[in-house]
């Protein structure tokens, strides 16, 4: 018999779930909504360590068996999912940070605080192009079809030609581009530094969708049939209607801020933050379901498979809940802050820690 959290996704938010053998992005998919079909084991072990060496910010992406992530050096890794063996690395002009990998048609792409966007060959690791901003580059890419997507700290959403890089548009807003921009309808979707959430027209660049956020953001929006969830530097979580380009509820629990992106988990989004706790906040009426408290700050973003939850914390494990009730399920102690978030495929989940540890967990 199908589990209730299955129904409940399928409902709402059957575009947004991600295959089981790829995590092409940061979040999964283009809507951003940490969610896969992906089936772990009920029981985790540590499969295999990649020691990077540098500070491991960039959450992986995994396509065709191998993994891809940045590091704190400015090098852009591909691991093989199943042995942890590196099969090439490519040096990017400046450290990487929370840019993470998105592959599409063998082209991996990624950012760096150099404030460059890189088109790197998925098979070999050879450059194919790269576009220059003016300002760091902390967002994640986002690909629809022919275009791909970056923001940068010059202000600035761009669009650029999956082929060449060639530019085709660009939206400047009145404060950094941090969050990675959500897809869906020929759209792009993202609450901005500026306090302004703003839905942007791909074809041309037309901003259709501009109104007030609730609040300096710097997390991304998980997006779900025309509304969307994201938290804020003004210590709130807040689901707007993207239509009626309103605020349905703002969730405020605590004084500190919420940088993690959430996960759509159905009736509940899951989310992390600075006050240590992982909250799970009804959709419909933004009340918390249940919430765990870690020991330290969540800036992981979670991730949801098989009615478990999946995130990192500051205090250095790594920990899966259980959805319904928020009961631990498994922890590992990885020793360093896990900041970044988990992709998972192919019965296996990979999360890389501040020490510079890249570890996958299956069976």
């Amino acid at each position: 018999m199908i589990s209730t959290w299955l129904v409940w996704i399928l409902v709402l938010a059957a575009p947004a779930l991600n295959g089981a053998d790829e995590w092409p992005q940061f979040r999964g998919n283009q809507q951003l909504t940490g969610v896969t079909t992906a089936a772990l084991p009920a029981k985790m072990r540590l499969v295999w360590t990649y020691v990077a060496g540098a500070r491991i910010e960039s959450s992986a992406a995994i396509s065709s068996g191998t993994v891809y992530v940045g590091a704190g050096s400015g090098d852009l890794l591909a691991i093989d999912l199943q042995t942890g063996k590196l099969k090439w690395k490519y040096q990017a002009t400046d450290s990487i940070g929370e840019s993470s990998p998105a592959v599409s048609g063998g082209i991996v792409y990624l950012g760096d605080y150099g404030g460059v966007l890189h088109a790197v060959d998925a098979a070999n690791g050879k450059g194919l192009w790269t576009f220059k901003t003016e300002g760091e580059i902390k967002s994640s890419p986002a690909v629809s079809g022919d275009r791909i997507l970056i923001g940068s700290y010059d202000g600035s959403l761009y669009c650029l030609s999956r082929r060449d890089g060639k530019l085709l548009w660009s939206v400047a807003t009145g404060n950094y581009v941090h969050s990675t921009p959500a897809i869906a309808d020929g759209l792009a979707y993202f609450s901005g530094c500026d306090e302004t959430v703003h839905g942007i027209r791909l074809a041309d660049g037309q901003e259709i969708v501009n109104f007030p956020s609730g609040g300096y953001t710097g997390a991304s929006m998980a997006l779900v049939d025309k509304r969307g969830y994201y938290g804020t530097f003004d210590n709130q979580v807040v689901a707007v209607d993207l239509v009626k380009q309103s605020i349905l509820w703002r969730y405020s629990p605590s004084g500190l801020p919420f940088y993690s992106s959430p996960a759509f988990g159905g009736d509940r989004i899951v989310v992390g933050g600075r006050d240590k706790l992982v909250h799970a906040i009804n959709v419909r009426s933004g009340k918390a379901i249940w919430t765990f408290r870690t020991r330290a700050r969540v800036d992981s973003s979670p991730a949801i498979a098989g009615g478990r939850v999946y995130v990192g914390s500051n205090d250095g494990r790594f920990y899966v809940f259980d959805l319904a009730d928020g009961k631990k399920l498994w922890e590992y102690v990885a020793g360093a802050p896990l900041t970044a978030s988990p992709a998972i495929a192919a019965d296996r989940v990979v999360i890389g820690d501040l020490a510079g540890n890249l570890f996958c967990f299956g069976q």
